[in-house]
């Protein structure tokens, strides 16, 4: 059976965020697709200092939630990652996960499914969704869509539960999951890549 991990990275564990994933999570229930929710907590996150050690182990110098996940991130045929927006952004503590976990477990994105989802009160949910898709694009992953932007709107969940267009969108995205994960299924495995050919603009 194929398994979906959604990480909410709100500080609020059943917020706005978390009843948009639900409602993802709902969907893939019924189409026969499992998932789970990933709560980041509200304590500090870690940043990525730089240091590369990363490259050599393949997990974190930092042991906390970025390595527990990589360890498990095997079980899983893709994610949905899932923020509210601050300042026309996603959450700094999402980030912070997500520039250690990606990059640390670089190679390993290849092929796996992925989405962004943002809740926001009014605006910024078109930026903040932006910037969670260029992880995705740039790993290999294969991004599923929807009928509109993955955003949903409200000050509390009770709002969002209001959001017809937000929710409906949230549905649609967990059935493009699950067709995705069907066609991946039955192409086979991801391609054999070049090695990286990494430049810069003085070179």
């Amino acid at each position: 059976m194929s398994k979906i991990l959604l990480i909410n990275g709100s500080p609020n564990e059943k917020g706005c965020t978390f009843t948009a994933l639900k409602e993802v999570a709902d969907k893939l229930g019924e189409l026969n697709v499992e998932s789970e929710i990933l709560w980041l907590g509200k304590k500090p996150m870690q940043d990525c200092i730089a240091c590369y050690k990363c490259q050599e182990t393949g997990k974190c110098v930092f042991n906390d939630l970025v390595n527990e996940t990589i360890a498990r991130w095997d079980e899983f045929d893709g994610m949905v990652v899932g923020s509210p927006v601050y300042y026309d952004g996603p959450n700094g503590r999402l980030t912070s996960f997500l520039d250690r976990f990606m990059f640390s477990a670089s190679g390993r994105f290849a092929g796996k499914i992925a989405a962004a989802v943002v809740s926001c009160r009014r605006g910024g949910a078109s930026a903040a969704f932006t910037r969670l898709n260029m992880y995705f694009q740039m790993t290999n992953m294969v991004v599923a869509t929807s009928q509109y932007w993955n955003q949903v709107h409200g000050f509390t969940p009770e709002d969002v539960a209001k959001d017809a267009e937000g929710l409906q969108t949230m549905r649609t995205l967990a059935q493009n999951i699950a067709w995705l994960l069907n066609g991946i299924k039955a192409g086979g495995a991801s391609p054999e890549y070049e090695k990286i050919t990494l430049t810069h603009f003085i070179r």
